[in-house]
Order: C-alpha cells, then structure tokens, then sequence
C-alpha cells in the first residue's frame, strides 16, 4: 500500500476504494460542516434552522458510515477516529430525539447535544489532518483534541444562558409552576 497526498493532506493508500469513499467521506464532511453552521446561525424553529438541521444530520450519518468504514479498513491507526466519530453520530442523534420527543428542559439539551456533536466531528477532523494544517501543524497534538472543545465552551455557554429560545422555555415552565 502507498500513500496518496490530495491537497497537501497524505491519503495512507493508494487503494480505488479507499480513495473513493475518503472523496465521499470528505464531501460528506464538507456538507455537514456547512449545514451545522447554518442551522446555529438560523433562526430557531421550523424552516431554515430545522431544514439545515436536518441536512446535517443525515450529512453527519453519511460522514459517520464512511468514516466507519475507513477506520475498519485501517482499525490500529483510526479506532480513536472511530470513537470520535460514534460520540459525534450519538449526540446527534440524541438531540435529534430530544427535540422531536420534547423532553423536559429540551431546548438546552437539544443545544448541548448538536453543539457536542458538531465540535466532536470537528475534533475528529482535526486530530487527523492538524498536522497537515497550517497553523495547526505548530500545535502540541494534545491541542487538536482540546482546543475545539475550548474554543466552543464559551459560545456553547452563553447559548445555554441567554438565547431567547432557552429564555422563553424557562419562562413558559415558570408560568405553568405557578399556575
């Protein structure tokens, strides 16, 4: 097996295959990179916010079975890319259940469940290709499994505290308390 470098970032094989579902992989990976942040920056509800929402997450599904894939192919190396991947895919999917299901305190847990799965994929990426990234290349390895994480606290944060759909639902669960 030889290695294959696509656009600065080595592919370890020069397999058909495995170059044909890394290509479907990737394009999966961009779709859901892109719908994930459109459905944060939609306003919530139904329409843009839930229509990127879901694109993302059957993007992230997609993303999931060829990353699956590609790490059975290669288990040593991509196993930790493989868990990732299943953390990624499960909060998801548990977000998507919350909020269709409407569990208690929903709006903040639907919140928290696609924002750990969106930084979880993101981590995925970069603990795979950070090394060939620039800037990225500099950073301790240990930084490209945390820093995602770091740099989405804060924002995860403030969501959870302020936005106006987590506002409201706190409001309409008082109103009902003391009705």
């Amino acid at each position: 097996m030889h290695m294959t470098v696509l656009f600065g970032i080595p592919i370890p094989s020069d397999s058909p295959l495995f170059l044909s579902i890394v290509g479907i992989h990737v394009l999966f990976g961009l779709a859901a990179v892109i719908a994930g942040a459109a459905a944060m920056l939609s306003p919530k509800g139904r329409g843009r916010h839930s229509n990127f929402g879901t694109i993302y997450f059957w993007c992230l599904c997609g993303l999931f079975v060829t990353m699956s894939t590609l790490a059975l192919m290669r288990w040593q190396e991509d196993y930790d890319l493989f868990i990732l991947g299943a953390l990624s895919f499960g909060t998801a999917g548990l977000g998507r259940t919350i909020l269709r299901q409407r569990w208690r305190q929903w709006p903040r847990l639907h919140l928290t469940c696609m924002s750990a799965s969106y930084v979880l994929m993101l981590t995925a990426f970069y603990v795979d290709n950070g090394k060939n990234l620039p800037l990225w290349r500099e950073l301790p390895q240990i930084a490209l499994w945390i820093l995602p994480a770091l740099l989405a606290a804060p924002l995860v944060g403030y969501a959870l505290r302020f936005h106006p759909v987590a506002l409201a639902y706190d409001h309409s669960q008082a109103d009902e308390i003391s009705n």
